[in-house]
């Protein structure tokens, strides 16, 4: 009995603490109004920018982590789909077992590669090998890309031209190309871009999810400065994408389609050698003038490179002229003297004895002597 009592008791006081409560909460609510019917909506709407902001940054958080972890989360999401996953609920009574195609594992993904090959051929008819290049990418299902035809100074043609051409005709049309003439160069490349094609899908499918939840906030926002604020994030997540969406066009053509470059050059004709012909009066005497001509050019040139050795000879010369007389002069010799002796009378020398043994009669008397010369020439006689 005593027990009920304080059951009952303690209900009473319990429900009078809550009645309590409730009051002093309405009261709570009631100045709270009173206070933004006071102040007006100002903090309200700085809330809602800041409101506003927080959610940006974590679309833009999200925006980064979604295309990091979009291969992560690919293998668990297919064994939750199906029923491998740690979280897998059980299968409800009554329900169909599931199939065993949602069983198997995804498909693996296609190797993307881009293929490229530049041949050069050597051909008689530059032209018709075009033609004929030009044919075969279209009837595997490609076209021609580029084209461009020249003709040489020694009258040779050649002729560029670029097929695109699909990746399982691509062997095909290549070997048909290396048999329109002589190969001169071969060049077959082959790049695997699947890691990148991969990584653009899935950042142009994360940047698709960013634009959606922007264009969504646009929708529910009622001030103007947040239009204003997510007009701007829209255009620049717009502008993320679009270009996203070119890197992934641009990786689907090269993959979709393989490049092979051709260049077709004819062979160099063999020049005619002309005649000789033989030189007459007239190509003697230009040859003569030639020949001239050339003479008085090297022997102006070699005075030229000569004249820095005349110049300094010709300064040499001028300075031993100029000591020469700087010198001081000898004394002369003393005067040669000369003394005059007079004329003999007499003969200059004796005459020869006689003898009497070759004397004759007519020799009685003496023989006249040669006579002297009167007045000998006077000489000049040197000591």
């Amino acid at each position: 009995m005593h027990t009920k009592r304080e059951e009952q008791h303690s209900a009473e006081q319990h429900a009078g603490e809550e009645q309590a409560g409730e009051e002093h909460a309405a009261g709570r609510r009631g100045a709270s109004r009173y206070r933004t019917r006071r102040y007006g909506r100002r903090p309200a709407t700085a809330l809602a920018a800041l409101s506003l902001a927080g959610a940006l940054a974590l679309a833009g958080c999200s925006a980064g982590s979604d295309g990091k972890t979009a291969a992560d989360a690919g293998a668990p999401r297919q064994q939750e789909a199906a029923g491998q996953g740690p979280a897998a609920a059980p299968a409800a009574p009554g329900a169909p077992a599931p199939s065993s195609d949602k069983n198997r594992s995804a498909d693996p993904v296609r190797t993307q590669i881009i293929r490229t090959a530049t041949l050069s051929m050597e051909t008689a008819d530059a032209q018709k090998a075009t033609a004929g290049a030009r044919a075969a990418a279209e009837n595997a299902g490609g076209y021609v890309g580029n084209e461009s035809t020249k003709r040489g100074a020694d009258g040779v043609m050649t002729s560029t031209v670029t097929l695109r051409v699909p990746g399982d005709r691509f062997d095909a049309v290549l070997g048909a190309m290396e048999g329109s003439g002589k190969l001169l160069d071969r060049k077959v490349e082959a790049q695997d871009v699947t890691q990148k094609v991969a990584d653009i899908d899935s950042r142009v499918r994360t940047q698709q999810a960013s634009v959606a939840r922007v264009r969504e906030m646009m929708e529910k926002a009622s001030g103007l400065a947040d239009v204003v604020t997510l007009e701007s994030e829209l255009s620049k997540r717009q502008s993320d994408l679009e270009s996203l969406l070119a890197q992934q066009t641009a990786l689907k053509d090269q993959t979709s389609l393989g490049t092979i470059t051709l260049t077709f050059s004819e062979p160099a004709k063999a020049r005619e050698k002309a005649p000789e012909k033989e030189p007459g009066f007239l190509d003697a005497l230009f040859g003569g003038w030639y020949v001239f001509g050339t003479l008085i050019k090297f022997l102006l040139m070699a005075l030229a490179a000569s004249s820095p050795f005349l110049l300094a000879g010709a300064v040499l010369l001028v300075v031993f002229r100029q000591v020469r007389k700087w010198r001081p002069a000898k004394e002369k010799p003393d005067a040669v003297r000369v003394r005059r002796v007079p004329a003999q009378t007499g003969p200059l020398w004796p005459a020869p004895p006689v003898s009497p043994s070759s004397a004759s009669p007519s020799a009685a008397s003496p023989a006249p002597s040669p006579a002297a010369p009167a007045n000998p020439p006077e000489g000049d006689v040197r000591d």
